[in-house]
């Protein structure tokens, strides 16, 4: 397995990869086997309401997940309201026989941007229930600020809308919610469309990045999965050295010292 420079530690277990990857939208269930498989992800979400899992379609997927030895997160994807949700959160631990939960209850169908007020009152209610909570958000400080004070220690902000491909549309706004909460798990979860987005979001300092369309929508998913593993792997790695700063004015990266004066500018 092609592994990332340190250990990945979110809700209180430890991972070698920092590559989230879903479970939707692919060409067919070997695809997305072998696709979760060459991304070297060891989490993976799925959806109880897309996979409807006590049919019997919804039954292979979930043998091929089981089979794969990764760790799942149940979302709660096409909800529009925090008791939507919760009822969904609690179906999916009963099924998937875990306490995560990634928190999704959509605001506007336009952009499926999340609705912050219905979010952190889900939030408030599933962290009492003992669910630990990865809530997809919008990069706002205000709002991952409320979301802590309910108890969530994941926050999952966006790079851009969900299935856009744009990109991390404010790095500004993604750096500062990093530099604000630096002990927090903050993962990068919708909008991201090439690995180098991925890159990117690593080397802000995220601890992890969360793909699916630009995976699974690709010509070859397969390989589009890798791309991403060596993208996230290479970013965290950057991260971690330290990026060079951006200068104002060119520095030579060879010493003039010593250097013959016939080759010294006058």
């Amino acid at each position: 397995m092609q592994k990332c420079s340190d250990k990945f530690k979110i809700g209180g277990k430890e991972f070698d990869s920092r590559l989230l990857i879903g479970s939707a939208l692919y060409p067919s269930p070997a695809i997305m086997e072998e696709a979760i498989k060459s991304s070297n992800a060891q989490i993976v979400t799925v959806s109880l309401r897309r996979q409807g899992v006590n049919k019997d379609a919804g039954e292979s997927f979930w043998n091929i997940i089981r089979s794969l030895g990764v760790e799942v997160l149940p979302n709660t994807a096409g909800c529009h309201s925090a008791k939507e949700a919760i009822t969904i959160a609690k179906m999916s631990r009963e099924v998937f026989q875990t306490d995560w939960i990634k928190l999704e209850v959509i605001g506007n169908q336009y952009n499926l941007q999340p609705d912050p007020y219905e979010t952190i009152s889900a939030t408030k209610e599933l962290v009492k229930d003992g669910f630990e909570v990865f809530a997809y958000m919008i990069d706002d400080l205000v709002m991952a600020h409320r979301l802590v004070d309910a108890g969530c220690k994941i926050l999952m902000p966006w790079g851009s809308p969900i299935g856009s491909g744009r990109g991390l549309a404010n790095p500004y706004n993604l750096k500062t919610l990093r530099e604000a909460f630096p002990k927090l798990n903050l993962i990068i979860d919708a909008g991201i469309g090439r690995p180098s987005d991925a890159l990117k979001a690593m080397e802000l300092g995220y601890d992890g990045v969360l793909i699916n369309s630009a995976v699974a929508l690709s010509k070859d998913p397969v390989s589009m999965a890798k791309a991403f593993s060596l993208a996230v792997n290479a970013g965290r790695m950057g991260y971690k050295a330290g990026i060079m700063p951006k200068r104002e004015l060119a520095s030579p990266s060879t010493p003039v010292v010593g250097t013959p004066f016939w080759h010294q500018n006058f």
